[in-house]
């Protein structure tokens, strides 16, 4: 008979898991009280909810919410991240954190839109640029052309505006003649 702690627990990873747009699953063995606690403030800085999971609740709530893939990437001790934001954020935070404190954190891997990556494809997307960056990318190269052809278009027509007032300068210097 499961308690109701367990009961709650069950609930509350079922409705983390159903808002969020990434789970990314870690190995936290062997980091420090002080580093864990650096690090959930690191990711909640970035709207991302970092739990110690056990195993057999978190994979409950997984055939809750219709994602059994998530069991793929939980094994042994788990601890889980659940991104709400940009897909991207939680793992640059994740490995950032790895690369700057040297943490023995260890990313097992994550479930994307119902892929399962594994843990370099995590790094891959966490060396991806943002969303916002990506698109003021794709504005300016959609811009480019844009320019170009105006500069182009704009031409003939400059040309033609400095020929009238190079003639109308030269009418102008010329002395009125007398009749």
């Amino acid at each position: 008979m499961p308690t109701e702690r367990k009961v709650q627990a069950v609930q509350d990873m079922t409705d983390w898991l159903d808002g969020s747009t990434i789970v990314i699953s870690t190995s936290y063995t062997g980091l420090p009280v002080t580093e864990m606690t650096a690090l959930r403030s690191a990711l909640r800085d970035k709207d991302v909810r970092y739990k110690v999971v056990k195993n057999t609740l978190a994979y409950i709530a997984a055939e809750n919410t219709g994602r059994p893939e998530l069991k793929e990437i939980i094994q042994g001790p788990s601890a889980i991240a659940f991104g709400y934001g940009e897909p991207t954020d939680p793992a640059k935070a994740l490995s950032d954190f790895i690369r700057t404190t040297r943490s023995p954190l260890e990313i097992r891997g994550a479930v994307l839109d119902g892929r399962v990556l594994d843990a370099a494809q995590v790094e891959q997307l966490a060396s991806l640029p943002g969303k916002d960056e990506l698109v003021s990318q794709l504005l300016s190269r959609m811009q480019s052309p844009i320019s170009g052809l105006v500069n182009v278009l704009n031409g003939p027509i400059a040309g033609l505006a400095r020929v009238l007032q190079g003639h109308i300068d030269s009418m102008q210097e010329q002395p009125a003649e007398s009749n």
